[in-house]
């Protein structure tokens, strides 16, 4: 088996849209428009429904997690999902995971490498192949994870210079999957403070900051307001235009497939994704 296509583009859902925006039944509009992939973001359950109902309405777009998170999700359970779906969709799942965040798992929460890289061994173990995992890395370990026992890698909340630097730490021959959010109305104030309010939450979690600290922005601190100049380098606050030339950005700087995850995250995605595929398109 090798790691299944994932396209230049691909869409990022809110596993929490699932039900509330029937997400299932509207998958077959992006694999029309052109995606690549459909990502399950969040914390995907191990039962890994989400994504074969996902593949069910659709006949040829790669599905992902992104991610199941290891402290929910036992690997058992999870391996035993995975041969399901590939049984009944070879070659089209991506099983994203991730270590999640010391901040929201409490107790349970130990040493997060050893803990991963036992997981993604058990996975292994289980006859999950390498090349249908991809992780959810950041920094220089779990990239190096990614790129020995794994697809690839799935950094979300970073910047073009994340990406310059993950591409190296991967070499050319693994998968470096990209998140871009975007803001796509046209009014700047408007896309600044949607940006502020989704991204106070991350910066309130240790490992994004410790990782954009390490790309550009040494004197951030948890909980830190951003600047103007850190949130636009997360996300392009001057609307569709920008965002294009970012998502252009991340490619140049060696990303092989961009996710798209528009903003506000409480307005419906279908319509800001569906307009970005026309775009990209032309």
């Amino acid at each position: 088996m090798t790691t299944p296509s994932l396209g230049r583009y691909g869409a990022y859902l809110l596993v929490q849209d699932y039900e509330t925006r029937s997400l299932a039944s509207r998958v077959k509009g992006l694999e029309d428009s052109g995606y690549g992939t459909v990502w399950i973001a969040g914390n995907a359950p191990g039962d890994l429904t989400i994504p074969e109902s996902f593949l069910a309405e659709t006949e040829s777009i790669a599905v992902g997690t992104a991610i199941v998170n290891v402290w929910a999700e036992e690997a058992d359970g999870v391996a035993a999902s995975f041969h399901r779906i590939d049984a009944r969709y070879p070659g089209r799942f991506v099983l994203g995971v991730g270590i999640g965040h010391r901040e929201m798992s409490g107790d349970v929460y130990q040493k997060p490498f050893p803990t991963l890289t036992k997981y993604v061994d058990r996975l292994l173990e289980l006859g999950v192949p390498g090349d249908q995992i991809i992780l959810a890395a950041l920094r220089s370990k779990v990239l190096a994870l990614s790129k020995n026992k794994t697809a690839g890698a799935l950094p979300y909340f970073t910047t073009v210079e994340h990406t310059k630097k993950a591409r190296s730490a991967l070499g050319s021959d693994r998968t470096l999957a990209v998140v871009q959010i975007v803001a796509t109305g046209d009014d700047r104030p408007t896309n600044r403070s949607a940006a502020l309010e989704h991204s106070s939450f991350y910066l309130g979690l240790q490992n994004y900051v410790s990782n954009l600290q390490e790309n550009g922005f040494p004197d951030l601190r948890v909980g830190d307001e951003p600047s103007d100049e850190l949130l636009q380098a997360l996300i392009p606050l001057d609307g569709i235009d920008s965002s294009l030339e970012r998502i252009r950005e991340h490619v140049a700087a060696g990303a092989d497939h961009v996710a798209i995850m528009p903003l506000p995250t409480a307005n419906d995605p279908f319509p800001a994704l569906e307009l970005f595929a026309a775009r990209l398109r032309a």
